[in-house]
């Protein structure tokens, strides 16, 4: 079977490897659909800080079950399935309470252990996910990011009846948006300085989109969402601008959530967070009940997917797809990467 391998920054190889036996416990995944994540863009320009050379890059990603290893049930040959990529210890303190997004020794696929970018895949049972038979393989990819919206969304609380502003409006603060929504929001207002990103917004449902390059962002908030504007921010840019605006302009006493990896070091106005009692939370991926919650909110038709893939590559075109978003990056939301040509 071919696997591919980035050897360094910005080059791919594809190697004929055997085809993986399923040990005890593990299934073999016929891999169909690869999204490619903007961590991934950042292996591919040698600025991942925890990513060394080479590497099988692939975590976002849907398959078919080929084959199941020695005492694996609640399979079948044929059934679709994701996988959640966390390599975790099972030992440490997060761990051992339930939180093992935070493991000590965390390690993602593609990232620090080998990814999924091959034509099958042997992996644990239990970090496989089954999907629904008439769910594209598609969507079956992008699980895995919806699932960061939704573990996002959650840091929150229960957000029922609330209004919501979404800072960015690439594929994951769209998927949080529509998330929040989905999850009860009154309404959603999301930002951008891209009038190309907030219409995605606005076709996948999102209430209000502003351009803050055009329209002040607190005056925004009280335009849609009255005096008492948000109830909870979320930050799905992270830089010192948007991360500013949200200090600056939210609520007294309430929410404010980074859901971005931020870019370079942060400058935040303590002064303006301790008086205003603002809490600033963060999230960090996902866990199990993420996967089954942005299944769910996919089945129920209160997420949709599809408006936000931008463009499929065939499997050898892996570097082609990286070049693609590199010159299209206002445009490109996702870009799916089909295994089996």
């Amino acid at each position: 079977m071919l696997q591919q391998v980035m050897t360094a920054p910005g080059q791919i190889i594809f190697q004929e490897v055997p085809v993986p036996e399923p040990a005890k416990g593990q299934v073999l995944i016929k891999i169909m659909k690869i999204g490619v994540c903007g961590s991934d863009i950042h292996v591919y320009h040698g600025e991942h800080p925890f990513t060394s050379y080479p590497v099988t890059q692939g975590h976002e990603v849907s398959g078919e079950i080929a084959k199941l290893g020695e005492g694996v049930t609640g399979f079948e040959p044929g059934q679709k399935v994701t996988i959640q990529p966390q390599v975790v210890c099972g030992q440490c303190h997060p761990c051992r309470h339930g939180k093992y997004n935070l493991c000590e020794e965390l390690k993602v696929m593609g990232f620090q252990t080998t990814g999924t970018a091959s034509h099958y895949f042997a992996v644990d049972a239990a970090k496989v996910t089954p999907l629904p038979q008439d769910m594209s393989f598609d969507e079956g990819a992008m699980i895995e990011p919806l699932a960061v919206a939704v573990h996002a969304v959650k840091r929150a609380g229960d957000v029922t009846g609330q209004k919501i502003a979404v800072l960015g409006a690439g594929p994951i603060g769209i998927l949080v948006a529509q998330t929040a929504k989905g999850m009860g929001a009154h309404s959603v207002m999301i930002t951008d300085v891209s009038d190309i990103r907030l219409a995605k917004a606005k076709e996948c449902g999102v209430d209000f989109t502003v351009n803050t390059k055009a329209a002040d962002f607190g005056d925004a908030m009280t335009r849609h969402f009255g005096p008492d504007k948000a109830d909870v921010i979320y930050d799905c840019a992270g830089n010192n601008i948007t991360m500013g605006q949200a200090i600056r302009y939210a609520r007294k006493g309430s929410a404010i959530i980074l859901v971005a990896v931020f870019a370079g070091e942060a400058r935040v106005d303590l002064a303006v967070l301790n008086d205003h009692e603002l809490d600033l939370n963060t999230s960090m991926m996902y866990r199990n009940e993420d996967y089954l919650e942005a299944i769910r909110l996919v089945n129920e038709k209160k997420v949709a997917l599809a408006p936000l893939v931008s463009k499929h590559f065939p499997f050898r075109d892996y570097l082609k797809a990286y070049q693609y978003i590199d010159e299209n990056r206002e445009s490109t939301m996702k870009v799916i990467i089909n295994v089996q040509e």
